[in-house]
């Protein structure tokens, strides 16, 4: 079969080498792809966000199955196109993708099904929102209503740090439409988790366990970031943990869509903060994290293609998914400046020196090739991604192959997994 990928991050690298180890799969795409992705796969220059276009591919080309990997197609209607014109595709439709396009959307909904989240409120003009906040606690969070490509949420220390994110969200429009209104949340303090499901609408198979660092510096300091290294399984979800998030989070949204005549298809992630009283949403996103796919890939031993195919025929239920028993930890190397603005075109070397890396695998991100030599092209360029027996090993592993890699201005986190660490005694 023919496979289409979309997307040009280092989780579409991560799907991408998942899928070619299908037998089902003889011919793999990805619009547009990256440096990386194209040593695997045939790039295709048709941006995420050309839904029109990649459709029109599809129908060409004959392509089988279409794997969606960013959010911003799918709030589009990439999955609604498709469908319309009897292409196969994994991920939710447009009235899904509101989960994770929509803040206030999301918060409603948590809200109506009774699904423990952060106390809230919602504003579209600035005046009031500030008025609101005089009388709340700090620290809180301020969100942006729409996408912001992971940079739309402000934890403020302080109520001027606070006004100050409500003028740049709502009258300065830094994040654009998508700062249509914000949502102004208590702050919840514990341990942040990624729950990621994949469901057809009826039921719920849920993956891995796993958790990503946000903050660009060591120590969780600095602005939050897109993701600086994730790993696999977090040992904060035990089996009882993971119960209550199926019972009292997952089940019930999905239960609350249906309500709204809303079949959710795809991949289902919970953002969550366990806190002292139980699991607390953060927030939901309608696709694989990213960073977190790569730890998730290099663990999954099942054929991935078999549980987007079940998904999308609603056969979920009769789907296993098995996980190599080993730790997997994902560090990502960056460009200078990242999140702000940041250095592209410099040559990235040592590469060559972990093309047959036993235990790990580098995933392209923000990476282009020209003349034979990679080039930095993002704010994130690399997930260096290693398996160990148990965290510490892989912590050892995956530095171990960071260790080898170089360009001008990279930086990196030196601590990923220090949570799992400490918890396994590490």
């Amino acid at each position: 079969m023919k496979v289409l990928v979309i997307g040009s991050g280092g989780r579409e690298h991560a799907l991408v080498w998942k899928i070619s180890q299908s037998p089902e799969v003889k011919k793999i795409y990805c619009a547009p792809g990256n440096g990386g992705i194209g040593e695997i796969a045939e790039l295709v220059p048709v941006g995420a966000e050309q839904i029109e276009r990649l459709a029109d591919f599809a129908e060409r080309e004959n392509v089988d199955l279409t794997v969606v990997g960013p959010e911003l197609p799918l709030t589009l209607g990439i999955v609604d196109l498709f469908r319309e014109r009897g292409l196969k595709i994994f991920g939710p439709d447009r009235e899904a993708a509101k989960l994770e396009g929509s803040k206030v959307f999301a918060k409603e909904l948590l809200e109506e099904c009774d699904v423990p989240t952060a106390s809230f409120a919602i504003f579209a003009e600035a005046a009031p929102a500030k008025r609101y906040l005089f009388a709340q606690p700090v620290p809180c969070v301020i969100k942006a209503e729409g996408l912001a490509a992971g940079k739309g949420v402000q934890i403020c220390a302080t109520r001027q740090e606070a006004e100050r994110a409500i003028d740049d969200i709502l009258v300065d429009k830094v994040f654009g439409a998508a700062g249509e209104r914000v949502v102004i949340e208590e702050f919840l303090r514990g341990e942040e988790l990624s729950f990621m499901a994949i469901t057809d609408g009826d039921h719920i198979l849920p993956l891995a366990s796993s958790q990503d660092h946000k903050r660009v510096f060591d120590g969780d300091r600095g602005p939050n970031t897109g993701g600086m290294g994730a790993y696999s399984p977090a040992p904060v979800l035990t089996p009882a943990l993971h119960q209550r998030v199926l019972r009292e989070i997952l089940e019930p949204v999905l239960q609350g869509l249906n309500k709204r005549g809303i079949r959710y298809s795809g991949v289902l992630y919970a953002g969550l903060m366990i806190t002292d009283e139980g699991p607390k949403v953060l927030e939901f996103n309608a696709r694989f994290g990213d960073p977190e796919c790569q730890p998730l890939m290099m663990r999954l031993k099942s054929d991935l293609v078999a549980l987007f195919q079940a998904t999308i025929e609603g056969k979920l239920d009769r789907a296993q998914v098995e996980w190599k028993e080993e730790y997997s930890v994902c560090v990502v190397l960056c460009a200078n400046g990242y999140p702000g603005p940041y250095e592209k075109g410099k040559e990235i070397r040592g590469l060559e020196r972990l093309k047959d890396w036993e235990r790990g695998y580098v995933f392209h991100a923000g990476t282009s090739k020209s003349q034979g030599r990679f080039l930095t092209s993002g704010g994130r360029v690399l997930g260096v991604t290693a398996l160990g027996r148990d965290v510490e090993q892989a912590v050892r592993e995956v530095y171990r192959g960071v260790a080898q890699i170089h360009w001008e201005g990279m930086h990196y986190r030196k601590d990923i997994a220090y949570r799992a660490m400490i918890r396994d005694g590490a």
